[in-house]
């Protein structure tokens, strides 16, 4: 069906970007019918949605036939989401609230995609507690999330970069980790100050052996002093150094320099 276009509805409503919330808004509806369309066939799937504002992206998920459930805590932006629900009968969902509040698990009986540009402000505590934990593979399918792009850069990164780090082991060492697509500045209204990306995240098979808690504790000493050699940085953590010699990992490496699949097996070491 045809919509009035997203700046109309945004006049009408009298809504403007709120800097608290970390609200930046996408008017393009090409822009938003690609980012929509990467995680695959959304017909009939089911999405989350966080901090749909105005429902720029919300449109975009719901012309792609997805089943989206929204949570949304500005009450300003629920006239308009209103709206977009009475348009597309049956396939959205809007819930007033706090994202950091709401268990995904309680919304969907079956798995589910995550598609989100995500308030600045609270997207990688959301991010990093949907990679966290012993369960997997996760109740959602796949991850389609917009960060500033120093962000989603770090989500993606290599070893040996300067932008690997905690948040590249976290992503990478049981999913599937790219950038999807960069977003220049000038496309949203107001324009951030940064420009931003869109990382895809899927599930992959968990390693064997290894606690999901002791890789966090591994990437946090070493990272957290990520510019001292690892016989300094672990030292603090039971067993590391030994685990280092019998895997053979030279003591006198520093953490950027370890891959993935290293700090998985120091984890493993030190989880049995």
């Amino acid at each position: 069906m045809t919509l009035p276009p997203l700046r109309e509805v945004i006049a009408r409503h009298g809504l403007s970007a709120s800097r608290a919330l970390g609200q930046n808004f996408l008017f393009d509806e090409q822009l938003l019918d690609r980012i929509a369309a990467i995680p695959g066939d959304m017909e009939d799937r089911d999405v989350l949605e966080i901090g749909p504002g105005p429902g720029g992206l919300t449109r975009a998920l719901l012309r792609a036939r997805a089943k989206v459930t929204a949570i949304e805590m500005d009450r300003r932006c629920l006239p308009a989401l209103a709206e977009l629900a009475e348009a597309f009968p049956g396939q959205l969902t809007v819930i007033e609230g706090d994202a950091m509040k709401i268990a995904p698990a309680t919304l969907f009986a079956g798995p589910y995609d995550i598609v989100a540009n995500l308030p600045y402000n609270v997207g990688t505590a959301l991010f990093t507690g949907w990679l966290s934990g012993e369960a997997w593979p996760p109740q959602w399918r796949s991850l389609t999330l917009m960060f500033q792009l120093e962000v989603a850069e770090r989500i993606a990164a290599r070893p040996g970069t300067g932008a690997y780090g905690r948040l590249a082991v976290l992503a990478q060492w049981r999913s599937a980790a790219k950038l999807a697509m960069k977003v220049h500045r000038s496309a949203f209204t107001p324009p951030p100050k940064v420009m931003s990306a869109i990382v895809h995240i899927t599930p992959q098979a968990m390693p064997q052996g290894v606690s999901a808690r002791m890789l966090e504790r591994v990437t946090e000493a070493a990272f957290g002093q990520r510019r001292k050699m690892l016989r300094q940085s672990l030292k603090g953590l039971l067993g590391a150094l030994e685990a280092l010699e019998t895997l053979g990992i030279d003591p006198q490496r520093r953490a950027e320099t370890l891959s993935v699949e290293e700090f998985v097996s120091i984890a493993r070491e030190l989880s049995s």
